[in-house]
């Protein structure tokens, strides 16, 4: 499918029936698989052959909806988590262990701060956080010896900032660590990290990817480029025996293309556990089946109500990178010409308390810690999602107290509008 366009990727990528096979990808709801002799399964665990023996490790619906994705992103290799946190905790611990650094963009959605400020902190991992407006020079200030890689969003939850991806990879590649991206926003269908320099992405495919609030899930894509051995120091658990697996060297195995999927399958998923079920990784691929009709709705959308949020005498400040007022503007039209996404964040004149009253007096948009849904949905981020964070912390993250998140839907954008107007006329 490499050569065929994204739209056509995302409706058949990743599965190719045989002669009188199922034209919908199978559901194989099985924890385990049969062997006719203990040495076919032994080939197996020594990674000697490819195939199924215990689905919380790898499950052939997981694999090849985790193909599609990996395909959409132009990577090599590609893995299903049970869920978009799961993905961003194993892109990074699959490299970075205790007494190592990551350098990462200061405006990553809530949840993923907590994830690595407060619970990755416990176990010995330091972060440092920069603006993701942050200068060259300030960025290079935030490396230290020890520092395995740098993560990043291409379009934050919910500060809407959007990350200059070469700039980032510039730098983390200087220093020899790889640049991981969440693309969950922009989606592959808007942008493409790999071929801006990152190395790895991340997706919480619970969001636009499967688009119907269905199923909850993440996947990790690597995109194949990052030489490990040239860097073997800093990555002993990809360029160094793996005790737990008959000292196997990842790295030498199975080559820049697919060592990091398989140490994360390997090590994190056998350790961990996030197993994706195959009835969601099912539900998945019916979402990424339209995924590129939806995006450009979502976008369509989203545009229409910042420009009508940013005229009206209720509204204090408009976050959307598709405004060309934007100062994010040039870098999405760089970064994601055909849209961006169909999140727009907004204040209310009146701080926090009209924001609530706003949020009250919604008809149509639901108030949901969900986003990136066909239904628009609308969130209060700072009694919500970062509730955690404390005054100087939702500063840094980019959330106000005033902030309104509202992830437009597939609606009518008339219909949305008119929404919006009449819950700011109680304000």
């Amino acid at each position: 499918m490499s050569n065929y366009k994204i739209e056509t990727k995302c409706v058949q990528g990743g599965y190719r029936p045989g002669n009188g096979e199922p034209r919908q990808i199978p559901i194989v709801q099985s924890t385990t698989f049969r062997y006719e002799t203990s040495e076919d399964m032994g080939k197996l665990f020594d990674l000697e052959a490819s195939g199924y023996f215990y689905s919380r490790l790898q499950n052939p619906t997981c694999d090849t909806v985790a193909a599609k994705i990996c395909e959409l992103e132009g990577g090599t290799a590609a893995m299903l988590t049970s869920s978009g946190q799961a993905a961003n905790f194993y892109a990074v611990f699959n490299i970075a262990n205790c007494g190592d650094h990551v350098v990462c963009s200061s405006t990553i959605y809530g949840g993923t701060f907590n994830l690595f400020a407060v619970t990755m902190k416990k176990m010995g991992i330091e972060f440092t956080f920069v603006t993701p407006d942050c200068s060259a020079e300030e960025l290079e200030a935030a490396f230290c010896p020890n520092t395995k890689a740098v993560f990043g969003e291409t379009i934050a939850n919910p500060a809407l900032t959007v990350l200059d991806i070469e700039k980032f990879a510039t730098a983390a590649h200087a220093h020899g660590v790889p640049l991981i991206i969440d693309n969950t926003f922009a989606t592959p269908v808007n942008c493409r990290p790999f071929e801006w320099g990152a190395d790895i992405v991340t997706h919480s495919t619970t969001k636009y990817m499967d688009g119907h609030g269905a199923a909850v899930g993440g996947c990790i894509v690597d995109s194949g480029k990052f030489d490990w051995m040239a860097h073997a120091e800093k990555f002993p658990g990809l360029c160094t025996p793996d005790d737990s697996y008959h000292g196997i060297v990842y790295a030498e195995k199975f080559g820049k293309e697919g060592a990091f999927i398989y140490k994360a399958t390997a090590q994190l998923m056998r350790d961990f556990g996030s197993t994706p079920a195959p009835q969601s990784a099912f539900l998945l691929n019916l979402g990424l089946e339209s995924l590129h009709v939806r995006m450009e709705r979502h976008c369509a959308n989203a545009l229409a109500v910042a420009k009508f949020l940013e005229g009206h005498e209720k509204i204090t400040w408009v976050t959307y990178a598709g405004l060309e007022s934007s100062p994010y503007y040039a870098l999405a039209q760089k970064y994601m010409p055909k849209g961006t996404c169909g999140v727009v964040s907004f204040g209310v004149k009146g701080g926090r308390k009209a924001a609530e009253q706003f949020m009250k007096h919604l008809r149509l948009a639901a108030i949901e810690t969900h986003v990136a849904d066909a239904r628009t949905c609308c969130l209060h981020p700072a009694s919500a999602t970062h509730r955690q964070m404390n005054d100087e912390e939702l500063i840094a993250a980019g959330v106000s107290g005033d902030l309104v998140r509202l992830s437009c839907g597939l609606e009518s954008a008339d219909d949305l509008i008119a929404d919006l107007a009449q819950a700011l006329e109680t304000v």
